[in-house]
């Protein structure tokens, strides 16, 4: 039991001190009046918030592995402390959403049983995107052996139809599709996909409208929720058309200018997940943001971390900062990392602190609905009801 503690629920900031009682992995009371308890920690002020969720994250080193020999690799000698680095900054749940089928639920499965530390592990398995469709031809260019594994190419409604419907067959969280690149159903402009590795860009076309619509339809009759890459409105408009749950990155690659786009977002319930860290190259991410946020759109919580950008965990917690200043309040970004990211991973036992939830819980030192800053000023993390990392 967590006692005399400030809490955020999820939502808001609960006015006064509350007990937080515990029994198994379960949150059993949350009581104004003081409790008694086998194990009792004195929070003495600080404050209890639901452990953070990670909505989007890439955890196979998308740079390393190459073979089955660096595969073998990279899960001996890096992924273990890799999955450590998100306790040790309090998140608890982590997405992922475009790595290698198999091996991500081989690892979420050994997460589950116990025999590898972690967070909780939700998975999509492989993003499914359309014949030399991103990242396929653009991350994994000159990769074809990830190429095969950490992306789904598919070029008619059967092949998307039989892909989602073998994930499933997998038990996989979620589906991801990728939708980016210039129309060309409708006659759209080229459209280049750049990085540092390709200053030329290369150049894309949109997932086909049909293989959109059917990727989503077979996600929906299998019971998951299916989120979509976008980085264009256009794009945008058709993922929520096609009946898409939420939108990966949202519109980055340009002002959102399209005020009914952002009607439909709200008339669909669909949630926005924005990458922030990408602003040197898409300065428009910010703003956008911004916008969907004040207009009402749910938001969640994704910091887009894959191998080779900075430290997992870290990232998540830049990219919280990163979302206040981008004109969100910091009490509006704990929702989106707790409440809200729940919701886009359709885990309603998780993010929030109120009986009959999972107990998965932070204990901050200070507030982090006056400064997002305090995520960092960790004193304990909860995972399950059990102390998972404790910085007393």
């Amino acid at each position: 039991m967590i006692s005399r503690a400030r809490v955020f629920d999820g939502h808001q900031a609960l006015t006064g001190l509350y007990d937080v009682a515990v029994d198994g992995a379960e949150i059993t009371s949350l009581s104004a009046e003081p409790l008694r308890g086998r194990q009792q920690v004195d929070a003495a002020g600080g404050w209890v918030v639901p452990g953070l969720i990670d909505t989007h994250i890439h955890f196979y080193d998308v740079r390393a592995v190459t073979d089955p020999d660096s595969m073998r690799a990279f899960e001996e000698n890096e992924l273990p402390g890799r999955l450590g680095l998100f306790l040790d900054h309090g998140i608890t749940t982590i997405k992922s959403v475009g790595d290698p089928t198999d091996a991500i639920l081989d690892t979420r499965a050994r997460i589950a049983a116990g025999t590898l530390r972690g967070p909780r592990l939700l998975a999509t398995g492989c993003g499914i995107t359309g014949r030399d469709g991103h990242p396929a031809a653009t991350v994994f260019g000159g990769n074809p052996w990830a190429r095969e594994r950490f992306t789904g190419e598919v070029g008619s409604v059967r092949e998307i139809r039989d892909l989602v419907h073998h994930l499933a067959d997998r038990e996989v969280d979620a589906i991801k599709l990728l939708s980016e690149g210039a129309c060309a159903h409708s006659g759209g402009p080229t459209y280049l996909w750049r990085n540092p590795v390709f200053p030329d860009g290369v150049a894309l076309e949109r997932l086909p409208l049909d293989l959109l619509r059917a990727g989503v339809e077979a996600g929906h009759e299998r019971g998951l929720r299916v989120t979509v890459h976008t980085t264009q409105q256009a794009a945008a408009r058709e993922a929520i058309e096609a009946g898409a749950d939420g939108l990966e990155h949202g519109v980055t690659v340009e002002p959102l200018t399209d005020h009914s786009l952002i009607d439909l977002m709200l008339d669909h319930g669909v949630t926005y997940t924005p990458t922030l860290w990408i602003d040197d190259a898409h300065p428009d991410a910010r703003g956008n943001l911004r916008k969907v946020a004040e207009a009402g759109v749910r938001i969640a919580l994704g910091s887009d971390t894959f191998s080779g950008r900075g430290l997992f965990g870290a990232n998540t917690l830049e990219e919280a900062e990163l979302m206040v200043a981008a004109g969100m309040t910091p009490a509006q970004v704990l929702a989106a990392a707790t409440s809200g990211a729940s919701r886009q991973c359709a885990r309603p036992d998780l993010g929030t602190v109120a009986p009959g939830k999972r107990a998965d819980l932070l204990l901050l030192n200070a507030d982090p609905t006056a400064d997002i800053g305090s995520l960092r000023d960790l004193r304990m993390v909860i995972l399950n009801g059990e102390l998972a990392v404790d910085k007393r």
